[in-house]
């Protein structure tokens, strides 16, 4: 006799537990169940109990027999259901044992009236089949059914006669007996399957249900290769692979590849009206398996939409199984199944254990209680009830954050040009459509090979006989090989070539050509490469996605052990709705994937999260600019620069008033630094000799052959960079090409930070002064005075102006969003909330632009508005916005106020102007630090209501006093951050009033200065400190790397003594700096809406192609808002004073405008001013 698990309950309440024996049917069929008898094996003691149940009326019990593996049928999820389900007054269940099952004939198995049997490995699915047949119990999940579960073929077949959504799909079937079903075509970056054409990424998962191995394969441009998925081994769950190929051998389905932002939603039916749904990240994205402190795969529970409830029903009834699981892929707005797995429960969710019990015991209730009379109704229960989360207080919620981020730090750019008439090229140039619009580029592997092969071949002719129609240009040739056979292979993120149609032939234009113009047609061939993002631009990027966790609701908290707990938990429950987008170039999508690396706490590859999560928004010039294509105002712009810089006299006061006509501090100091513009051109021009004739050196001393730089560069490599800037910089004149200031900049920025150890002389001297001209030369380009620096910023940044407009208006409209279940969500704070981020990750010119719309377009009046003006004052004296620059938008909404007032919506602006440069400590700007008008709430700082929600909502945050955070001297003030409140010194005048504790609900805006233990300083390094005079040095992102138990990086001796662990020379990142925190949407809308009508009718045609590519129309776009009708709001009302005593925090009148997250009263010791960054968005 074996005893099988199983408790149940009897009337009384007590455990019972059920016995199935070998050969002993159980039961008898059709008599009534001796409960005596069923419990012979049970402990002593309970006599008075089988007494009580002999007393009560002998009615018939209905037996459920689960018929099962072992594994299965004694699992957590099966136990505690199962225990639940006894609980029924006239339910018992009977287990069948393992070896019943797999060696007894069906007629010896255990008797029963409802069988709930599911297969599994090793499960003899026909003969439950048999013993159903031959029995005829109510049956839970159909058996025949469960054949075809096993094959993703038919599943995918009823799924679709079913008319539910699922990714486009062939079928590769590798059976000699049908050959017509095996016609496979495998291109570099997509595969043909009978016909059917899946451009990579795509998934191939072979046609067994069992075999878990599914891949996908990844486009060359994004980097290649494939992710290996498996069942969970470990803490993984999937591998990345180099290998680009499909397997050669078996049966598979090849299907889109899904974009999910990198989670999967489980669906769990328990009939057609029930599902449960939880949320996992997707083994796709990194395969690393988050587990909680259990050890359990975390998970969380999502509500379904009403379509996704319609399709968990048609599921369940279509496959014929009550209990079924199903994965959901939400994608582009849609909700497509893309496994159907059949029998399986949730795991660890009470909730869905009671419900899950409770379905399926009034089910079996409802099916057999009449047949056996017994007294029957079913219960009426309340289904969802609605449970709508408040805030207390006059907190704000953020609903939305818009970030512009340029790309992080990379390799030299570098562009070669040559005129090429061979036919060889003119047969490419048709070939891939270039006479449609008179350009072409190619950036594909297959693309970039043929280019290589012509210049093969022009260099072979060459090499037999000297045709001197090909001779001209030989030196370009070998270059234009060199390069493209550079890497050894090629991936469509490093290297471009274009080619543009000249009908004329090229005119003469720069020294590099000797002769005169030929006549005829030909093509100029612009061969660029260099620009990728280094080692150390990704740890830029994910050291900034990391940090940028603090600026979200619970964002300080530890979860699982890691930092930025509230971001993690918010996204994967969907409410948070993240949308990155990038440039098509490969240095700004690498920066994308690897911030979002950070942002999410992802691991390992940078491909899949770049492929899953980011999108690539070349759309009408979102973020892409043609450099090739300057608008009038432009050229016009460069030429004035030409010409004022290839003056030979020092700079005339006429100079400053042409050059500078915006009075910008840190224009007119570059000017002072020059001088006399053509002397330090020379200047420049010599140091750049001296630099490749030490380069030559080193190229001769066998010590140095083989030494390796930065980034694997060669030194060969190294002087041709300079050689050609040496070259292109001064033309046989010797006037100097301006144009090239940018580069030189470029290059010895690069080198001073990555190859210092070359030890070369004068390339400091190098840099100060090619960054000073670089200072004038870069931004001037984009305009010199405001109507240009308009106009020019209008021409990048009006599709981008739209997008962020639209991203603000249609937070406070979209109530569809995909809300967390709140009966599950204990241990999420506040359920309903949903935040919207956007991030645009571009190049300079766009966050040159935006800036400047920002700057320049009339947003506030400096004269009237103090903080606008300190604002604009700081903006004019950053000289460079350098890798990593964010502007960063942010969206409140104060839910007390009325949905109609102008004071519901609250947006506020930071900007940090990005990686810190090599002597920046001595000189740079002082900015007045992140969120400074909440130095003024003092009156709305003592709300009760942010008491009470502290405590309730993280009782972690808390820290005892012992654990001071960061205690820095200052001669002003000590300023003590404890766990959830900022202690302000015992001489603060005013400190026993409400002004020296402030609390904040975790629920609403939180100042980014408090913190627990692990991520202090990471938070204060991504915002700025420095705030109205009251100081403390800031501290940075590196210190980050101390709590986190890591080396300090080794700094080679450089003026930059900071940095990221692991990388050479990491400079860490400036602060975010608060632009002005008090606006109304209602300005900021109305502001865009200037600007972008502002902007020529030349424009009319991108926004036409806009509002369709957004679908704008269906927001109520440029219609009525449910703004009252606009009142002047003069900014003046909150002014912000620096204080009048240093350490009085609450001087001026109390902000218009409440913003309850106070900023930290910490800020520059004077002495050593280093810059602050804030962020736009």
């Amino acid at each position: 006799m074996s005893e099988t698990g199983g408790e149940g309950w009897d009337q009384s309440g007590n455990p019972t537990s059920v016995f199935a024996y070998e050969g002993h049917p159980g039961p008898e069929e059709g008599g009534m169940k001796n409960e005596g008898e069923m419990r012979k094996g049970e402990e002593e003691g309970q006599g008075k109990e089988e007494d009580e149940d002999y007393d009560s009326p002998p009615e018939r019990q209905i037996v459920v027999g689960i018929c099962s593996m072992m594994k299965k049928s004694k699992s957590k999820p099966m136990t505690q259901i199962m225990e639940r389900l006894c609980k029924f007054e006239y339910i018992t269940v009977v287990i069948f044992p393992e070896e019943v099952i797999l060696n007894e004939p069906v007629d010896k198995w255990p008797l029963c009236d409802c069988l709930v049997s599911f297969h599994s490995k090793g499960f003899p699915l026909d003969k439950a089949v048999e013993y159903a047949n031959l029995r005829n119990p109510l049956i839970i999940n159909d058996l025949n059914m469960q054949y075809y579960i096993q094959d993703r073929r038919e599943v995918y077949r009823i799924l679709q006669e079913e008319g539910i959504d699922l990714p486009r799909y062939a079928v590769l079937t590798r059976d000699p007996d049908r050959p017509e079903e095996c016609n496979l075509v495998e291109g570099e970056d997509h595969v043909e399957v009978n016909g059917e054409v899946f451009p990579k990424p795509f998934v191939e998962k072979p046609v067994c249900a069992e075999d878990h191995n599914v891949y996908i394969y990844y486009p060359t441009s994004a980097g290649g290769g494939s992710q290996r998925l498996f069942r969970k081994i470990g803490s993984r769950s999937s591998v990345y692979s180099p290998e680009s190929c499909v397997r050669k051998t078996g049966s598979y389905i090849y299907e889109e590849f899904m974009p999910t932002d990198g989670t999967d939603v489980k669906v769990y039916t328990v009939g057609p009206d029930y599902a449960h749904a939880e949320a996992r990240k997707s083994p796709a994205l990194d395969g690393k398996v988050e587990r909680d402190s259990e050890g359990k795969e975390i998970r969380y529970p999502v509500m379904l939409t009403a379509m996704e409830k319609l399709v968990a029903r048609k599921v369940c009834l279509a496959f014929k199984q009550t209990v079924c699981g199903f994965d959901l892929l939400r994608a582009n707005g849609h909700s497509f199944v893309c496994d159907v797995n059949g029998f399986s429960f949730v795991k660890n969710s009470m909730k869905y254990y009671d419900d899950c019990a409770k379905v399926l015991g009034n089910m079996v209730m409802r099916e057999l209680a009449p047949q056996f009379h017994i007294p029957w109704s079913i219960p009426m229960e309340a289904e969802d009830i609605p449970i709508v989360p408040t805030t207390s207080g006059t907190m704000m919620e953020l609903r939305c954050v818009i970030a512009i981020i340029r790309h992080g730090d990379r390799t030299p750019k570098q562009k070669m040009k040559m005129e090429v008439r061979h036919p060889l090229f003119f047969e490419l140039f048709e070939k891939y459509g270039g006479y449609k619009s008179g350009k072409l580029k190619l950036k594909k592997p297959k693309q970039l090979q043929e280019v290589l092969d012509i210049a093969r071949l022009l260099l072979a002719e060459l090499g037999q006989h000297t045709d001197c129609e090909i001779e001209e240009k030989k030196g370009k040739l070998e270059q234009l090989k060199t390069v493209l056979e550079m890497y050894g292979h090629f991936s469509g993120i490093n290297r471009k070539v274009q080619l543009t149609y000249l009908p004329n032939g090229q005119p003469k234009a720069s020294s590099e050509e000797e002769e005169g113009p030929k006549e005829g047609p030909s093509l100029l061939l612009v061969l660029k490469w260099g620009g990728e993002l280094t080692p150390a631009g990704r740890v830029q990027a994910e050291e900034l996605g990391r940090a940028f966790r603090c600026m979200y609701p619970g964002g300080q908290g530890d979860y699982a052990g890691f930092p930025g707990c509230g971001l993690l938990r918010l996204h994967s429950t969907y409410r948070h709705d993240l949308k990155i987008y990038a440039s098509d170039e490969g240095r700004v999508q690498m920066t994308a994937a690897a911030f979002a690396k950070g942002l999410l706490a992802l691991e390992g590859e940078l491909t899949p999260i770049l492929v899953q999560m980011v999108k690539s928004a070349n759309m009408n010039g979102m973020l892409d600019s043609d450099s090739e294509s300057l608008t009038d105002c432009q050229q016009r712009v460069k030429a004035r620069l030409h010409e004022i810089m290839q003056k030979d006299q020092d700079f005339t006061e006429a100079d400053y008033q042409k050059l500078a006509p915006t009075g910008s501090p840190s224009l007119v100091n570059s000017m002072k630094v020059i001088g006399n513009p053509v002397r330090t051109c020379d200047q420049v021009y010599a140091l750049i000799q001296r630099l490749t004739s030490q380069i030559r050196k080193r190229l001769e001393d066998p010590k140095s052959a083989d030494l390796q730089l930065y980034h694997s560069e060669t030194l060969e490599l190294m002087l041709q960079r300079w050689s050609k800037l040496e070259r292109d910089f001064r033309n046989k004149s010797g006037r100097y090409d301006i144009s090239k200031i940018p580069d030189i900049y470029d290059c010895v920025k690069y080198d001073t930070q990555h190859n210092a150890t070359l030890g070369l002389e004068d390339t400091l001297e190098l840099f100060r002064l090619s960054r000073a001209l670089a200072d004038i030369v870069i931004p001037q380009e984009y305009g010199i005075n405001k109507p240009e620096k308009m106009d020019i910023a209008q021409a990048y940044c009006l599709p981008l102006m739209k997008k962020i407009q639209l991203d603000l208006q249609r937070t406070h409209e979209d109530e569809a969003v995909n809300k967390l279940h709140p009966l599950y969500s204990r241990g999420v704070m506040s359920p309903g909330r949903h935040v919207r981020t956007r991030l645009y990750f571009t190049s300079e010119s766009h966050v040159h632009s935006l800036l400047s719309i920002f700057r320049y377009g009339g947003l506030l009046d400096e004269v009237k508005d103090q903080q606008w003006k300190q604002a604009m004052d700081y903006l004019s004296a950053v000289s460079e916005l350098n890798y990593m620059t964010q502007i960063v938008i942010m969206l409140y909404e104060d839910n007390n106020k009325d949905p109609g007032s102008e004071e519901r919506f609250h947006v506020e602006l930071h900007f940090s102007p990005g990686v810190k440069s090599c002597e920046d400590e001595e000189n740079v700007p002082l900015g007045f630090g992140f969120r400074p008008a909440s130095a003024e709430n003092q009156e709305k700082q003592t709300n009760q209501g942010s008491l009470e929600d502290l405590s309730q909502d993280e009782p972690d945050r808390a820290l005892p006093l012992s654990e001071l955070i960061s205690i820095r001297r200052s001669p002003m003030i000590r300023n003590r951050k404890t766990g959830s409140m900022e202690v302000l010194s015992e001489t603060s005048p005013g400190s026993s009033k409400g002004a020296s504790y402030r609390l904040f609900p975790s629920c609403s805006r939180q100042s980014p200065e408090i913190k627990p233990t692990g991520l202090g300083s990471l938070c204060s390094g991504l915002f700025s400190a420095s705030v109205l005079g009251v100081s403390s040095s800031a501290p940075n992102l590196r210190d980050y790397v101390r709590t986190h138990h890591r080396k300090p990086p080794l700094s080679p001796g450089l003026p930059f003594g900071d940095g990221f662990e692991g990388c050479s020379m990491v400079p860490s990142i400036y602060p975010l700096e608060t632009l002005h925190n008090s606006l109304s949407l209602k300005q900021v809308d109305e502001f865009l809406n200037a600007v972008c009508e502002d902007s020529s009718d030349a424009h009319a045609k991108t926004m036409k192609a806009l509002s369709v590519l957004f679908d704008t129309s269906s927001q109520g776009y440029g219609q009525a808002h449910t703004y009252p009708p606009p009142k002047a709001l003069s900014s003046s009302e909150t002014p912000v004073r620096p204080p009048t005593h240093p350490l009085c925090l609450s001087s001026g009148p109390p902000s218009t405008v409440s913003s309850a997250g106070p900023s930290s009263p910490t800020s520059v010791n004077p002495s050593n001013p280093a810059i602050h960054f804030s962020f736009s968005e």
